[in-house]
């Protein structure tokens, strides 16, 4: 079942779940994955919105082949109005994108600290999840995103540049937003067993040094692996999701496995 989330539908009495999709450095497939998440969670039957709040780079835009009229930044000016912004994407989701080379939102502002609260606040009654694509790295902007999130997954490959970054990135979530739980999503596995050995490598790191300093454990969940397959690639280079235009391939089926128990975590924890 495919359901398009429709701007203006209010849920009464509830709120979307939260995740902010973020990673230690860029290049390891943050917002594929979040643009691939929200057309396998569409899939299911649930309203999704994905926000490309990566504000000083912003290329959801270019992955979903869209040429917005109206962006975030419109909304921010007040020149236009949310529901104006908000956009049908292919797989059946919707997406709030963001103007990219915007260097005045490149730092966290009050205007753009105010201006995000009021935005995420007010389409949270409208869907059952939204997906944050915030920026690479640990800037103002990413950790002030990440910290309107219900839950952060964090997207790394198997690569000892990438696990270092991540490391960085769960540490800082750690000790300055008191993160307890972070979620994994691992890209370009080359093999089945890499999902669970970057999970161990990075708990283990993380119960040496950080745990010791918290007051209370942090735990990274594996959410899913995601395998190394041509045709990401090929969906990439056509600008297509690769929920629709490979959805039977190795890395479409990763994608849908981690949606699903995206959902089944939140449905037993709710």
């Amino acid at each position: 079942m495919t359901s398009t989330a429709v701007a203006g539908e209010a849920r009464p009495s509830r709120r979307a779940h939260i995740t902010a999709i973020t990673s230690g450095k860029g290049g390891v497939g943050k917002t594929f994955a979040a643009a691939n998440l929200a057309a396998a969670l569409a899939r299911m039957g649930q309203r999704v919105l994905v926000l490309d709040a990566d504000l000083g780079l912003a290329n959801l835009d270019v992955v979903l082949n869209l040429f917005p009229k109206v962006t975030l930044h419109d909304v921010f000016t007040g020149e236009r109005t949310l529901g104006e912004a908000i956009l049908p994407a292919p797989g059946g989701f919707s997406v709030l994108l963001a103007g990219s080379g915007m260097v005045e939102y490149s730092r966290l502002t009050p205007h753009v600290r105010e201006q995000l609260q009021a935005v995420i606040a007010d389409i949270g009654p409208k869907y059952d999840h939204v997906l944050l694509d915030t920026g690479a790295g640990i800037s103002d902007v990413v950790l002030y995103t990440v910290s309107l999130a219900d839950d952060v997954l964090v997207v790394a490959t198997p690569e000892p540049t990438s696990l270092t970054d991540a490391y960085a990135t769960i540490k800082v979530l750690a000790t300055t937003q008191s993160r307890r739980r972070v979620r994994l999503l691992v890209n370009q596995a080359a093999k089945p067993t890499d999902g669970r050995t970057v999970r161990q490598q990075l708990q283990a790191v993380v119960d040496r040094y950080v745990n010791p300093t918290l007051d209370g454990p942090l735990r990274i969940d594996l959410l899913g692996a995601v395998p190394s397959d041509p045709s990401v690639r090929e969906a990439v280079q056509k600008r297509q999701l690769l929920m629709v235009g490979a959805p039977g391939s190795p890395a479409a089926l990763g994608i849908v496995e981690a949606a699903t128990r995206l959902v089944s975590e939140e449905q037993r924890t709710s």
